[in-house]
């Protein structure tokens, strides 16, 4: 079946973008060039075992210490080739516990993940690539230095979700939200929709329950919450949903709303979650507010946390703005969910 005759190709749009504002024009050559990359990827998950094991371990480990997959490494290496093509000054990577550095004379840096949800790789599930782009600083005086700067600096941001559409979701400049999604048939990607407003409420929450036992009061109080329905201070009935894929997760809630919830946790080396802010918190916060939506620390918006390192964590909390305030005032104020929840601690399904 034909797509929708006369969707705008990405290469069109970006050089409408680049007409409009020329100083975006390094982003934008950037954007082709990770969606030409992204166009191999999309092939090579397509293949999935007729490719051979790609979720297996290749027994090296990343910036975090985790054992890296097949497929990890291979993102990995494709995009830091594609980068290499594009005007970009250097790369930091999850896969790389360095920055690196590709063009000196180059305006923009480039922060990504260049495979989130690699636990769902041989599942069949919805995977991703992240990326966010800033502008280098002339009075940087490291490479390293080039990428501590605060969300609300990115040029542009997005990722490219591979499932049953390949689609990818960015912003540039100060354009809207738009999605693109790759017709197979010609290999290019053409323009599917304008993101937003998010819907200010919503039924709909995202959380990995099984780490209930190790969260801070407040947050066990808003899932409880939740979970308690009509029954409890939200007054309607809440469906949990749970991929474990964070661009799954931020595509459907850009589309539809919802709340995502990574916080902090009491498990060692979890205290600020486990989302990194540079390419996974900060792109992901800077789609969701440009589309109308919310995303904050649990308490403060996320745009307005100044790194100290490339691969430092945040706790995360985004979506539709209603639920994400109503977390940060259970975690600022006690009386809140005290109010919200007068049980609390001796009622539950998720009691310990």
């Amino acid at each position: 079946m034909p797509r929708i005759s006369g969707a705008e190709e990405l290469k069109a749009y970006l050089g409408r973008v680049v007409g409009a504002d020329a100083r975006l024009e390094a982003a934008a050559a950037t954007l082709g060039e990770i969606a030409a990359a992204s166009v191999k990827m999309s092939d090579l998950i397509g293949l999935g075992r007729l490719y051979g094991h790609l979720g297996d371990s290749r027994g090296s480990t990343n910036s975090d210490g985790d054992v890296q997959k097949e497929l990890d490494v291979l993102a990995d290496e494709m995009f830091v080739e594609a980068l290499r093509r594009a005007p970009v000054y250097g790369v930091v990577s999850e896969e790389l516990k360095e920055a690196l550095l590709l063009n000196p004379n180059a305006p923009i840096v480039v922060s990504m993940d260049p495979l989130d949800g690699s636990s769902n790789i041989d599942a069949n599930v919805s995977i991703g690539t992240i990326f966010s782009l800033l502008p280098t600083l002339p009075e940087a005086r490291s490479l390293e230095a080039h990428f501590l700067q605060k969300g609300r600096a990115q040029i542009a941001a997005g990722f490219v979700i591979y499932g049953p559409q390949t689609s990818m979701v960015f912003a540039i400049g100060a354009s809207p939200v738009e999605i693109f999604t790759l017709d197979r048939n010609d290999g290019q990607f053409y323009h599917a929709a304008t993101v937003g407003p998010i819907p200010k409420e919503s039924s709909e929450y995202a959380v990995n329950s099984s780490n209930y036992r190790h969260w801070e009061p407040s947050i066990r109080a808003f899932i409880e919450d939740c979970a308690r329905g009509l029954d409890g201070p939200m007054k309607r009935n809440y469906n949990m949903r749970w991929v474990a894929s964070l661009v799954a997760e931020a595509y459907r809630i850009l589309l539809r709303g919802g709340i995502f919830l990574y916080p902090g946790d009491q498990r060692p080396g979890y205290s600020d979650g486990r989302l990194r802010l540079l390419y996974e918190g900060a792109p992901v916060a800077f789609l969701i507010e440009r589309a109308g939506g919310v995303a904050t620390d649990g308490l403060s918006p996320l745009l307005d946390i100044e790194p100290t390192a490339i691969h430092q964590r945040a706790p995360l909390v985004f979506g539709s703005a209603d639920p994400v305030r109503l977390v940060a005032r259970y975690r600022s104020d006690p009386k809140v969910s005290a109010e919200r929840a007068p049980l609390f601690g001796g009622r539950g399904l998720m009691r310990d």
